[in-house]
């Protein structure tokens, strides 16, 4: 009996303590162990009960893996049937408040891996892109409009091409050093508006772009399709949006030398994430670059 299956999986603390947190987020075995205080042969015992059970899944991502709770089918049913009974214990509590210290303490690890790099970043583009023109193919998509906004702009140099293209230009990343080596390139220059801030809480209104750019910036983010729903949310009924990305592949070196926290995303995944969120997906090009990657251009309209 599922009942009898899913019972027998939460009848244990460290169990049930697992599964309410990641009924909120997708952490990486390190994380659960840091968040939960845990030898990492005890958490994944734990982890793989749960996943035998169907109450949560598994992401493998190259040498690295992610846990969340099941988001479909039985074993959903079942742990959303009993979320609001987990909600007033006060273990439950803790737990949540530490996975948000952990996401947190996240954030600021990839914002000072970004500042420390920020002076190196059009040399480590090159590494990775070689020959290819990434700006240019981004730019030649963007047609002319009011306003044009990029959605973790780095230094600023393709801020510097949208300002052909568009009245007023947004930049938004998360790294100080990054925004103020931007603000040294457009001193003086009206028409560019450098914000500080997280993709998945942009600093936008409702409406406020006509075409979005998010340019090889999913893959350092824990759930990129928030970002996109964002992008969505910023974006004018049939304005567009520009998405370039990895392919999936298992080049541990972008993860390790690069900061990346994903080795890319398939076409299918990506494509779903923008439907989800609003986008039609109007057309996908594939270009080849170093270390054995390819980058996808994606092109989508805001319905």
């Amino acid at each position: 009996m599922e009942i009898l299956k899913y019972c027998k999986a939460l009848s244990d603390e460290t169990r049930a303590r697992l599964v309410n947190v990641l009924l909120k987020y997708e952490l990486n075995v390190g994380e659960i162990v840091q968040l939960m205080e845990m030898g990492q042969s005890r958490i994944s015992r734990h982890l793989k009960i749960l996943a035998d059970s169907d109450l949560v899944e598994c992401r493998r991502d190259g040498l690295w893996a992610f846990y969340h709770a099941s988001e479909t089918g039985p074993g959903r049913d079942f742990l959303d049937g009993i979320a609001s009974v987990m909600e007033d214990e006060i273990v439950f509590g803790q737990d949540l408040a530490r996975a948000a210290k952990v996401i947190r303490e996240r954030m600021a690890q990839t914002r000072q891996f970004f500042d420390s790099i920020a002076d190196d970043w059009d040399r480590l583009n090159k590494e990775v892109l070689g020959s290819m023109d990434l700006r240019g193919e981004i730019v030649a998509r963007i047609g002319q409009c009011e306003v044009a906004a990029d959605l973790g702009c780095g230094p600023g140099e393709l801020l510097a091409l949208m300002a052909e293209k568009a009245r007023t230009v947004i930049g938004v990343d998360s790294s100080p050093k990054m925004l103020e080596l931007a603000e040294d390139r457009f001193h003086g220059d009206g028409r560019m508006s450098l914000r500080i801030g997280e993709l998945s809480f942009l600093p936008l209104r409702d409406w406020e772009a006509d075409c979005v750019v998010v340019s090889l910036v999913l893959h350092h983010l824990a759930r990129p399709q928030e970002a996109l729903g964002e992008a969505a949310r910023v974006l004018k009924t049939g304005g567009r949006l520009i998405v370039a990305e990895f392919d999936k592949h298992d080049n541990e070196v972008m993860r390790t030398e690069y900061g990346d926290r994903q080795l890319g995303f398939d076409k299918s995944e990506m494509s779903g994430w923008m439907k989800q969120a609003g986008f039609e997906v109007s057309e996908i090009t594939e270009y080849k670059v170093n270390m054995g990657l390819s980058v996808i251009l994606y092109e989508a309209v805001r319905q």
